[in-house]
């Protein structure tokens, strides 16, 4: 049976088909929907979890597989940092079970903080890399990984990246297959998985005959494919380049890698026999370039002509490489004139008031990885610092030692439940233990809500829905020292700028918790507000552009002229503004900011 299916899909039924007991992850785009399928399509035969963090994420894969199951763990490429001490150990001590770990890279950082190539990690850790070019590709791959994770006793990488995780195409249902090693454990092999040093000298002696044997195995990986076409001019390439760089030149040769890491030295030879110049086409980094170069090839032409910036597209490929001789085509839409649509905090989201509050007492503010990196933009302009998951708790502390006390009032860190119990907690331990001042603004909004809505160990949920244990935020807080633990309502802007001023003038470390501000998008539970929605009085409006600053979606502006320049009582006016009564949902934050009365409950 055939079925059109994303990549990430696609992915999820190839760990079906491969026999795959338990599967891992932490969420984060563009690889977040491997295991929300997992969950929801196969959960009778795989074991899905969401994991604290990707390191967890990879260890309880690392156990499954020692145990004889299967397991996938899948990540984004800045979860792969996370997840990178068990990887490098893992690639000594080797598996059982096939273990396979999908990373996805984010060219472009369309939803990310760094446009790192995971590549290098196949390089440094010295494992094998598969790379998928379409739907199809993603689920063979992932069955094919798991068949070389056990013959070759070797973790596997196979990466992905936006285009592929999300574009759809084709894919052939095919049935299951269970694995054919036994589920146990056995304490003969403590030698193997036990990475004291007289074991990793032995182990390090495996892991380099395993790459020669890797490298042979290249050379005959079916899915390195060579076409020949024009011998004038060859294309080297791999993923979602082949794609671009076929649609644009058809008649080129080709050599697709679908093995990105060893490489294929035969096949590479072969090819550069048969075409008279060669191109590599690559995003980001020049790997395959590199790697090549050094083998002693001529390249016609690869990074010097291509970018190492973004992500590309056919145009970008064709531009580069035509370079004066390229044409733009003749009808094409200008996207400078398209609207701008910027990202935003929803209408009513409980962290669009925290972080007004934060802007008007002036605080430098160290932020996390989540929705609320949004308050970064105008005209909230609240986040100053984002580094990755829990640094922002970190970079809080070095700062206030850096100010001494004459930091105290000016810094803070804000960072939302998900990211607190991801990487959080070691920080604040930090700040706790070496007795710091700094205070620390936990944005509890009950999900993980940027990657899409998934539960953590907070929410009191699992992946599937099944009740579980909820971590209590304050006395997990309290537990690793904190005295001072305050919680707000952040719709009641007045009572939380107080309470984060007495906070952060404290000389003691402090956590601020939010209450009451479960996601707008939630599917569980949403905050019932006292009326259902706002509008403007008009004759009372001003246009000042006061409720303008929290940068509500449901809040416009317009020009007035004549009458409609002058309020009721006389003053003159440049505009007014207006709310859109489908999306307010009547958080009343705009009420609170407005000094002329002009914004008032609407009639349900």
């Amino acid at each position: 049976m055939e079925k059109i299916l994303q990549g990430n899909y696609a992915i999820a039924r190839g760990a079906w088909e491969a026999g795959v007991k338990v599967a891992c992850a932490y969420p984060g785009t563009p690889s977040s929907e491997i295991i929300f399928a997992i969950s929801s399509q196969y959960k009778k035969d795989i074991q899905a979890e969401w994991s604290p963090n990707e390191k967890v994420a990879l260890e309880v894969a690392i156990g499954a597989s020692f145990a004889g199951a299967r397991a996938l763990a899948c990540m984004k490429h800045v979860g792969l940092n996370v997840a990178s001490d068990p990887f490098m150990t893992l690639s000594y001590t080797g598996v059982k079970g096939g273990l396979v770990i999908v990373v996805a890279d984010d060219p472009y950082a369309h939803s990310s903080q760094n446009e790192q190539d995971s590549r290098h990690w196949a390089r440094f850790g010295k494992v094998p890399m598969i790379e998928p070019s379409d739907s199809q590709e993603c689920k063979d791959f992932t069955k094919l990984a798991f068949d070389l994770s056990e013959q070759f006793d070797t973790p596997v990488l196979m990466r992905t990246e936006t285009r592929i995780s999300h574009s759809f195409s084709p894919v052939l249902l095919e049935d299951r297959r269970e694995s054919l090693i036994p589920i146990g454990l056995d304490l003969k092999d403590a030698p193997k998985y036990t990475m004291v040093p007289i074991y990793v000298r032995m182990r390090r002696v495996v892991v380099e005959e395993r790459m020669k044997k890797l490298e042979a195995f290249a050379d005959e990986f079916k899915y390195n494919v060579m076409e020949i076409n024009d011998p004038k001019i060859g294309v080297i390439t791999s993923g979602v380049c082949y794609n671009y760089a076929k649609e644009v030149f058809p008649n080129h040769s080709y050599l697709k890698l679908g093995m990105v890491w060893p490489l294929p030295k035969k096949i590479i030879r072969e090819f550069f026999a048969k075409v008279k110049k060669v191109i590599i086409v690559e995003q980001l980094d020049p790997f395959l370039e590199t790697e090549i170069r050094a083998m002693g090839y001529k390249i016609f032409h690869g990074k010097d002509v291509l970018p190492s910036l973004y992500e590309f597209n056919p145009e970008i490929i064709e531009k580069a490489i035509k370079g004066k001789r390229y044409k733009p085509p003749k009808e094409r839409i200008n996207v400078d004139e398209l609207p701008k649509r910027p990202p935003n905090l929803c209408s009513a989201c409980s962290h669009r008031p925290f972080f007004y509050a934060l802007k008007k007492l002036g605080v430098f503010v160290f932020g996390d990885i989540g929705c609320y990196t949004l308050a970064a933009a105008p005209p909230l302009n609240a986040v100053h610092s984002t580094v990755c998951m829990g640094a922002g708790v970190g970079g809080a502390f070095g700062a206030s030692k850096a100010l001494g006390k004459e930091g105290l009032g000016k810094v803070c860190s804000v960072i939302g439940d998900s990211t607190f119990l991801h990487g959080g907690i070691t920080p604040l331990m930090d700040i706790v233990y070496n007795k710091g001042n700094a205070t620390t603004i936990i944005l509890d909004n009950r999900t993980t809500g940027m990657t899409g809505l998934q539960e953590h160990p907070g929410t009191g949920f699992t992946i599937t829905g099944e009740e579980t244990n909820q971590i209590d935020l304050e006395v997990l807080v309290r537990a690793l020292g904190v005295k001072h633990v305050r919680k707000v309502d952040p719709y009641h802007i007045k009572e939380t700028m107080e309470v984060i001023k007495e906070e952060i003038e404290r000389d003691e470390p402090s956590v601020i918790i939010t209450v009451n501000g479960p996601c707008m998008l939630h599917r569980r539970e949403k905050r019932k507000f006292e009326h259902p929605y706002y509008e403007i009085e008009i004759g009372n409006c001003r246009g000042c552009g006061m409720c303008l600053d929290i940068g509500c979606p449901a809040i416009s502006w317009r020009e007035v002229m004549g009458e409609e320049a002058l309020t009721t009582d006389g003053h003159k006016r440049k505009g007014v503004v207006s709310i859109n009564r489908l999306q307010c949902p009547g958080c009343g934050v705009c009420q609170q900011i407005c000094k002329f009365e002009s914004i008032v409950p609407g009639k349900a």
